[in-house]
């Protein structure tokens, strides 16, 4: 096994398709399965669930794409940690982040990065996604933070955590409660939602088309700050990270309760180019990043 070979099944993950991988790692479909079926044939375990038609990784896949994460988290430190050996990290840092990000998972890594590197002026630009893989793509920015990170041509996604979806509404709304609910209970509520172009918005869309729910949108909002405001002004429901409500659950503005679905997680990670530019901040903040 070889470094490109954890970039590889990395890529599969974050892509979920074969094609993709291949594309993004510039090898053939071909070369990317025969990788995989050999790290399978040497543990004598599957990785990928070959069973139906979605790309779905087994219990062994999971913990493979955990060790791959790791090795290559340590590996593309290397350099960074080579030049903090030989002095202080300097420069300027151009992080390009989509709005929710700032709001409750940034402030903590930036703290801990400027007091471990104060010598780095680090910038953090706030953009639509679509803005933002653009940005990344021509330079402007060294490092997008996004939801659902995808690989593109030229682009690297590294998926670094994932935050769990809940469903929010006012106190005392009908819905209310601490079990767990079913998405088939959603069907006809009236629904806050994010715009149709934010990644978020057309994971859920797709979540509740295959359990065939039809939610009643009242609104469409841009970001998760002004969906929360429309929640309570509405009178009305909405799933939204259950990171970004804490504050308003504790002040007893909003309500939350678990969805009893699969995949109602958010994926959130980084963009960055193909490869990763050898500037060592930009490492150490990735690296951070992972530890997450």
């Amino acid at each position: 096994m070889h470094i490109e070979g954890f970039k590889v099944f990395c890529d599969l993950c974050d892509t979920g398709n074969f094609s993709r991988a291949a594309e993004a790692s510039g090898i053939t479909q071909s070369a990317v399965s025969q990788q995989i079926r050999a790290v399978e044939k040497r543990f004598g375990v599957p990785l990928v669930d070959r069973s139906n038609n979605h790309f779905t990784l087994t219990p062994e896949g999971s913990i493979y794409l955990e060790v791959c994460r790791d090795i290559l988290a340590r590996y593309d430190s290397l350099g960074s940690r080579f030049r903090v050996a030989r002095g202080k990290l300097g420069g300027k840092l151009r992080v390009a982040s989509v709005f929710s990000i700032p709001l409750h998972d940034l402030p903590p890594l930036l703290r801990q990065f400027r007091k471990n590197h104060p010598g780095v002026e680090v910038t953090v630009d706030y953009r639509k996604a679509e803005e933002i893989y653009d940005a990344v793509g021509d330079g402007r920015a060294d490092l997008g933070l996004v939801a659902y990170p995808k690989a593109r041509p030229g682009l690297r996604a590294i998926t670094c955590w994932q935050e769990k979806l809940v469903l929010v509404m006012p106190p005392k709304h009908p819905m209310g409660g601490r079990r767990p609910i079913s998405l088939h209970q959603l069907d006809g509520e009236r629904f806050v939602g994010l715009t149709p172009d934010i990644p978020t918005r057309q994971h859920l869309d797709k979540v509740l088309r295959q359990a065939g729910v039809k939610v009643t949108l009242v609104a469409e909002l841009e970001n998760i700050e002004t969906v929360k405001a429309a929640v309570e002004a509405e009178q009305a429901v909405s799933i939204i990270p259950e990171t970004s409500v804490r504050q308003e659950i504790k002040q007893g503005r909003l309500v939350s309760r678990p969805i009893d679905a699969e995949r109602i997680w958010r994926p959130m990670g980084a963009v960055t180019r193909r490869p990763i530019p050898d500037k060592p901040s930009l490492l150490e903040f990735l690296s951070l990043l992972r530890k997450r």
